[in-house]
């Protein structure tokens, strides 16, 4: 792998890893279209939990609100410092919501890494939860805040969650469009989206770094490809949440349903061509 294929690797998981157009389908795709070799293991942790420090950077006041509501129950002054109403309430479901991704991660890791990533199989989850991000966006009362968020809404987002296990689904796609349907407003949405993405990428992070732990670094990928792409998928996932964040204020998320439609179209020509090649 050089430096600009580090680079360009980071800047695509930092932008789609929240951008609700499916980080692993390019993560998946890119390599297969340019020919790149597989950067390996070491080096996918290492995008992730750049996108974890983007997390945990943008969204550090709402976090911190929220851990410290377990001990303190100063509700005014927590509202004041993390910007949202009941953090502790937040927490809680926060920490449920994620249960069925953890389970899902557990039960179904070898198939996500194997038999999911099939390219027909990813192009067929774009154009599904595209469609289902279209529905969404017809719904006609999205009015809820995080301050009104309660147990089923928490519920169905987590659920969604799980799906996205599935490459093309998309973690930030599937999660919105569930907000949306039970009527959170789309900013909203993605807030509680990128809340919920936060343990997942820790925990995938933490159990993928412990397979390195024992396998070693391996020679094909360089200190300085890991800490550049570290910094740049950090730097893009923070430039990522803050403009999805601020479009969807006043955008729909058609943008990104006709997104996802033409990958998928690529996808499917692309190994049309390349079946007829072999």
């Amino acid at each position: 792998m050089t430096l600009l294929q580090a680079i360009v690797l980071a800047v695509v998981q930092g932008l789609t890893e929240f951008l609700p157009i499916s980080s692993t389908a390019h993560l998946v795709l890119l390599p297969r279209f340019f020919a790149w070799e597989d950067p390996g293991l070491t080096y996918d942790v290492t995008l992730h939990a750049g996108t974890l420090l983007a997390l945990l950077v943008y969204f550090a006041r709402t976090w911190m609100a929220m851990l410290l509501s377990v001990v303190s129950g100063r509700a005014a002054e927590l509202k004041a410092l993390g910007g949202v109403e009941q953090p502790r309430r937040l927490l809680t479901f926060v920490a449920l919501a994620t249960i069925p991704a953890a389970l899902a991660g557990y039960w179904l890791e070898t198939y996500a890494e194997t038999v999911f990533r099939a390219p027909r199989l990813v192009a067929a989850a774009l154009l599904l939860v595209a469609l289902v991000m279209w529905l969404a966006d017809q719904m006609p009362a999205l009015v809820k805040n995080l301050g009104k968020i309660g147990l089923a809404d928490a519920a169905t987002v987590g659920v969604a969650q799980a799906v996205a296990i599935v490459p093309g689904v998309s973690r930030a796609g599937i999660t919105i469009a569930a907000g949306m349907f039970r009527g959170l407003e789309r900013k909203t949405a993605a807030h509680f989206s990128f809340l919920l993405a936060t343990p997942i990428i820790a925990g995938a992070s933490m159990h993928k770094a412990a397979e390195i732990s024992l396998q070693g670094l391996p020679a094909k990928v360089s200190l300085q490809e890991l800490a550049v792409g570290f910094v740049v998928s950090a730097l893009a996932g923070m430039a990522a949440i803050h403009f999805l964040l601020r479009f969807l204020q006043r955008h729909t998320l058609k943008i990104f349903v006709a997104y996802r439609v033409v990958l998928a179209i690529i996808i499917v020509v692309f190994e049309l061509l390349r079946s007829q090649t072999t």
